[in-house]
């Protein structure tokens, strides 16, 4: 177990190198979801995650205390570990060596660059990207985990500790979790300054290891999927925070991959929150309702990191999008004959909807001589604004057909 004292010493540790970051109160999904909504957001954290917190404290107690080598640290990552390292790194005077996996994307390494870190591009997977970095030890250099050690969860739980100050009379924090570092070490703070504070985990449905891990009594190691929330896309809990999850986590909770776009898109729209697949899990959870508020509860989310890779941005928030029902796809059949494209589009406009894009294709297999197809991308409001249009253009007489990518409404 990690103590109070020993996370508030963390947090004296390092309270000149990392920002506290601020508690927001969102009065719009407090309405949605009639409970008092806070964000915790550690996307404006130096490095734009967490990490920085753990490997901060780390570094700073190692200089202190001896444990850490003049020779330098060396850590594996894919993302915000690694930034977080290179920069308490570069703070603390230490060079740092960061191992980073081939599907690392570039902007993280070069983000990890200009923080002061050597990357090194090895390995087809985390597991032997922290191989890489565990033989290098060898050559005297420190090696500083992820999240299994009890001086990076110490760190990680500072959070917590800004957390209960802000708002004492908090009632449940959701938490991301991937190997367990930044759960652990708010559920050890928080229990131990208000005991009766539910903590939940969430964690993406593509590698749920923590609560299989948790609902079995035993680490278990599971083959992780592709997903956009890849900072928590982690097989197997660590040890250390396995130990502190079983004693003073309530429950983990999983998400699919739909809403975890679509709380990105929610964050970014409602809020503008730019938060990443690992951060938005909190939201998703609640809209995927595996989480529900009591009415009128105080409830955090930990928006843990804002670290998304511009590339994937767009097509993550097309997604959430579709899923909010912001977005409708419908394909139609029409005669082929002079007006009808036009009263079709005569009628979406007395909908109110806003045609982003249009597809009139009059070669497609099984259709009739004299029939054309039409697919139609429309802008909506909700998914009752989707629910009346489709009511609607089935009253009207138009065929309506199954798009792929449409997500239920």
């Amino acid at each position: 177990m990690i103590s109070l004292e020993t996370i508030t010493q963390a947090a004296q540790l390092i309270r000149h190198f990392t920002v506290k970051t601020p508690l927001v109160y969102s009065a719009t999904l407090s309405r949605r979801f009639d409970a008092q909504i806070y964000l915790k957001l550690e996307n404006l954290q130096k490095t734009g995650s967490f990490k920085v917190r753990g490997a901060g404290y780390k570094l700073i107690l190692g200089r202190r205390e001896g444990f850490i080598s003049s020779k330098g640290v060396v850590a594996a990552s894919a993302g915000n570990h690694a930034q977080g390292v290179a920069l308490a790194a570069r703070e603390a005077g230490l060079p740092a060596a960061i191992v980073m996996p081939k599907w690392a994307s570039i902007s993280k390494q070069e983000a990890t660059r200009n923080y002061g870190g050597r990357v090194i591009v090895h390995g087809a997977t985390m597991e032997e990207s922290l191989r890489h970095a565990e033989g290098m030890v060898a050559s005297g250099m420190t090696l500083i985990h992820p999240f299994d050690d009890p001086d990076i969860i110490a760190g990680q739980g500072t959070v917590a500790l800004e957390i209960m100050a802000d708002l004492p009379e908090v009632d449940t924090i959701l938490v991301p979790v991937g190997g367990g570092g930044l759960i652990a070490g708010i559920a050890s703070a928080a229990k131990s300054i208000r005991p009766g504070v539910r903590i939940i985990g969430v964690e993406s449905a593509a590698c749920p290891c923590a609560q299989v891990s948790m609902r079995t009594g035993k680490r278990v190691l599971l083959q992780a999927k592709s997903s956009i929330a890849d900072g928590i896309s982690v097989n197997q809990l660590g040890e250390a925070p396995f130990a502190i999850i079983q004693d003073r986590v309530d429950d983990v909770m999983t998400v699919e991959e739909g809403y975890i776009a679509a709380a990105i898109q929610m964050l970014l729209e409602r809020k503008k929150i730019l938060a990443e697949g690992a951060g938005a899990v909190p939201l998703a959870a609640l809209l995927n309702k595996t989480v529900r508020p009591h009415q009128g509860e105080k409830m955090v989310l930990v928006i843990s990191g804002g670290n998304v890779d511009t590339p994937l941005l767009g097509r993550i928030i097309q997604q959430g999008l579709l899923k909010n029902a912001r977005i409708m796809r419908v394909r139609l059949t029409l005669s082929d004959k002079p007006g009808t494209l036009a009263q079709l589009l005569q009628k979406i406009a007395e909908l109110e909807a806003n045609i982003l894009h249009i597809h009139h294709d009059r070669s497609v297999a099984h259709r009739s001589i004299d029939e054309t197809s039409v697919e139609l991308e429309l802008e909506t409001r909700n998914a009752e604004h989707i629910r009346a249009i489709t009511a609607a253009l089935d009253q009207a007489g138009y065929r309506i057909e199954p798009v792929a990518g449409q997500l239920s409404t």
